[in-house]
């Protein structure tokens, strides 16, 4: 079957990945995605080839993996038994947090893993299991090139002013930051949307809305703001995570209330958001339909910060040529991108409300200012494509990608 790759998203609880032929295309392409989750706990393995065959085993006892190393055991053995003929040349890895040195991908060497390590404290719910699963698949897949791709990186173009917090300057050399996240996400949507359309990406807002959830300000295809800051938690309400708070609210909890950080920080990022909020489910599609007036709040607070952002973001911008909608909600919910656009007309940004009902990739009316897209995501390809590039895999067609 030829050479191919491994991308690998490895979180507190499971394993993401995806398998990449490299056939000479101007994007590897991809022929098994899937995850184990459920490490230590309830672990459940799930994959899906191109062909669209699907599987998925549940694990008990003594056969159930209890660490990453497990984890990523039972993904190579899967990949090895489907694709026999596969030839695995490198793993492309996402790493939340790239800190401020490093602003593209490179090769996972044991210095670069020293210092990724420093920037655990600022991810230390995510940057952790990234490393491990590095080590683990270090471990599986000897002497071959690893590559690591910052979530953070694609930020890095932003300019000091929104780099920045209000604080004495020590903090700022320290690397207390404005990064962004979703990097690879936007990364990709920008490199999608200026094949399609390059005056697209002039003046563009894209809304990346899922479980996770921010948006990001782009001029010509480069980041110059996002909703998230120093960490995952900053910007719009997510799933569980709460979105902007005032810092007030946080000495709060901790001089009135008496809660340790840690208890603060299981409150921010795992109880609050639409879960919190609603008392219903993380789940939009949960969310939409519940007649729990909760819900409906929960939604209200969304549409609300996201309709907030997107002013702030088009003032960054000076106005904007193009908006993009992706992720799991953002891709699936017609609901939310309609209460979204509602009355925004000011902006010239005008809802075709049938091909928003149909899901078409433009919902915007014809002929209006700002054209509206609706887009996949794919942060998987976007790591795939690093990976070939830095592990030096490119056929000529990628060599200036």
């Amino acid at each position: 079957m030829g050479d191919h790759i491994v991308t690998l998203n490895a979180g507190s609880s499971s394993i993401k990945f995806a398998l990449f032929a490299l056939d000479g295309g101007p994007w590897p392409r991809q022929v098994a995605i899937g995850q184990v989750e459920g490490i230590g706990v309830a672990p459940e393995f799930e994959a899906k080839v191109a062909t669209g065959d699907k599987v998925k085993r549940r694990f008990e006892g003594a056969a159930a993996p209890k660490t990453h190393d497990a984890a990523l055991e039972i993904i190579i053995g899967w990949l090895a038994e489907t694709f026999p003929g596969a030839k695995i040349v490198a793993v492309g890895h996402r790493v939340v947090h790239g800190g401020p040195l490093y602003s593209a991908p490179i090769l996972l060497e044991p210095a670069v893993l020293k210092v990724l390590e420093t920037f655990a404290p600022l991810a230390p719910l995510h940057q952790p299991h990234n490393l491990a699963g590095i080590a683990a698949a270090g471990k599986a897949f000897p002497g071959i090139p690893q590559v690591g791709c910052f979530d953070t990186a694609f930020h890095r173009t932003q300019p000091f002013v929104q780099d920045t917090f209000g604080l004495p300057p020590q903090y700022y050399e320290e690397g207390v930051r404005r990064y962004g996240f979703h990097g690879l996400s936007y990364e990709y949507i920008a490199g999608r949307l200026a094949e399609r359309d390059p005056a697209a990406v002039r003046r563009c807002v894209v809304l990346h809305l899922g479980n996770g959830a921010s948006m990001c300000a782009l001029r010509d295809g480069q980041s110059v703001a996002s909703t998230m800051g120093f960490s995952p938690l900053d910007g719009l309400a997510m799933g569980t995570r709460c979105g902007q708070i005032d810092p007030g609210v946080l000495l709060y909890m901790m001089q009135q209330k008496g809660m340790t950080a840690a208890e603060i920080s299981d409150l921010l990022y795992k109880k609050s958001g639409l879960k919190g909020m609603s008392g219903v489910s993380s789940d939009m599609r949960d969310l939409e339909a519940s007649d729990a007036p909760a819900a409906k709040q929960a939604i209200d607070y969304f549409v609300a910060r996201i309709r907030r952002e997107l002013g702030a973001l088009m003032a960054v911008t000076g106005g904007i040529d193009a908006l993009v909608f992706t992720g799991g909600i953002g891709s699936n919910s017609k609901t939310i991108r309609a209460r979204t656009l509602e009355g925004m007309e000011w902006a010239g940004i005008v809802l075709d409300r049938a091909a928003n009902e149909a899901r078409a990739e433009v919902i915007s009316a014809p002929g209006t200012p700002v054209t509206v897209y609706v887009m996949q995501t794919d942060e998987e390809a976007m790591i795939a494509r690093h990976t070939v590039r830095v592990a030096k895999l490119a056929a000529p067609v990628l060599a200036d990608a």
